[in-house]
């Protein structure tokens, strides 16, 4: 879509209020070991309040063995796509993650997927709620007797990621009150919504392309200048608004390492992982890192 239209999504985004969060106040329970090898992955489909007033379809992409979910519990990664997408055209890197030892949990939004009936740019505002809605489903699925998924659900350790109208949507996820299962975020090609980086702090992790002519640079940039947890920018140097997101084009590789090595980090406390990730993310004419750990480095 045309950078005008998307740049008044932003405005309007940026003044208007975001859904609600869960509040919680349980601690998360003691991080499980990474998984020590790459997966195969499977993919299924489930519908979150199907009856409702706003029914989400949800892709599901986890680690398998021997043709069934493979033995443990999975940190979950909700991902959020941007207007007029899927979550399919975002496998590369929900399949990616997934083999690495994640259950990636992708709603298709009501109103701003590409096959949406009524296609509404200003209902970017709700889908924070939405993304909570699939938390919560997610959390009863857990428990739910004969579900292939059940008790494979790590359901306190939850990270949020989106790209483009969904990392505006991602950074809405964290507002005043947000539950603890929400241990950290990637915003990719977004930025801030009003009330966003708010509540207990968490690790956030920022993608954009220096080119981007869609969301601009300085918009990312704003909103990581705002969240005030620990946080990190990663610049894909010279990239549009997603072109790094496409297996073979410069920056997929150290983007999928980054954001990997940050989710091992900050889900499963993998202090390997944070020790790679500076490294992984910094390519002489690729990608830069621009980082600020509370505390110091992982």
């Amino acid at each position: 879509m045309g950078a005008r239209r998307l740049c008044a999504v932003v405005l309007a985004a940026l003044l208007a209020g975001c859904g609600p969060a869960t509040a919680a106040t349980e601690a998360p329970p003691p991080a499980r070991h990474a998984p020590a090898q790459v997966r195969p992955v499977a993919v299924r489909t489930l519908i979150v309040d199907p009856s409702g007033p706003r029914p989400l379809p949800v892709t599901l992409w986890y680690p398998t063995a021997h043709g069934r979910v493979a033995p443990g519990r999975f940190p979950v990664v909700v991902h959020s796509h941007g207007l007029r997408s899927l979550p399919e055209l975002h496998a590369a890197l929900a399949t990616r993650w997934a083999a690495a030892g994640f259950v990636v949990a992708a709603p298709t939004y009501p109103y701003t997927s590409r096959w949406a009936a009524r296609f509404s740019r200003a209902d970017v505002r709700n889908q924070p709620a939405d993304a909570w809605r699939v938390i919560r489903h997610l959390v009863r699925l857990d428990a739910r007797a004969g579900d292939p998924l059940a008790g494979h659900l790590d359901v306190g350790r939850f990270a949020a990621t989106g790209h483009s109208a969904g990392g505006f949507t991602t950074a809405g996820m964290f507002t005043s009150g947000h539950s603890a299962r929400l241990r950290s975020g990637v915003i990719i090609a977004g930025g801030g919504l009003a009330g966003a980086f708010a509540g207990p702090t968490a690790p956030l992790l920022f993608v954009h392309g220096t080119a981007d002519p869609v969301v601009p640079l300085t918009v990312g940039q704003a909103g990581y200048q705002r969240a005030t947890g620990p946080k990190a920018f990663l610049s894909v140097l010279g990239q549009g608004h997603g072109e790094y997101l496409t297996p073979g084009r410069p920056g997929f590789d150290e983007v999928v390492a980054t954001t990997t090595d940050f989710l091992r980090w900050t889900l499963y406390d993998d202090r390997d992982a944070g020790r790679r990730l500076r490294t992984d993310a910094t390519r002489p004419g690729v990608t830069s890192l621009d980082e600020r750990w509370a505390g110091g480095p992982p």
